[in-house]
């Protein structure tokens, strides 16, 4: 049991420094490059998206038309849960305003994304965000 205890202790330590790492080192640099290169390798695949409270994170996207998938593997989707709210993005350089909402009542939808934005990525890990870009004025 003590064993159990210690190896359990020792896995959320290393998700603990995982999120930390990613926080103040990682993301930084992604989003610099994202908003200095935006015809870069990362650019296709990564856009910076502001959430309803004003964080700023790197997320992989797929566009389709004037809707824009992510997905999320941490509690940020939580900021928009139910009805969703305004979001903006940064995809190759343009910037575009939307709103933003966590899939959480259609599997289909779910999977159909998936198995495009992410298709190597266990299917039971992450919830979809689906983002209604506003139209160009």
């Amino acid at each position: 049991m003590k064993i159990l205890a210690f190896v359990l202790l020792g896995v959320m330590s290393l998700l603990g420094v995982y999120a930390i790492f990613s926080i103040m080192i990682v993301n930084p640099r992604v989003v610099l490059e994202l908003e200095t290169n935006p015809e870069g390798d990362r650019a296709q695949k990564a856009m910076l998206l502001t959430l309803p409270s004003g964080r700023t994170i790197p997320v992989n996207f797929l566009k389709d038309d004037e809707t824009v998938y992510a997905a999320a593997d941490f509690p940020w989707w939580k900021e928009l849960r139910n009805e969703g709210g305004e979001v903006h993005v940064l995809i190759r350089g343009q910037r575009r305003s939307g709103h933003g909402r966590a899939v959480l009542d259609d599997p289909g939808l779910r999977t159909s994304v998936f198995e495009r934005l992410r298709p190597t990525a266990p299917a039971w890990t992450g919830t979809l965000v689906e983002i209604a870009l506003a139209p160009v004025i």
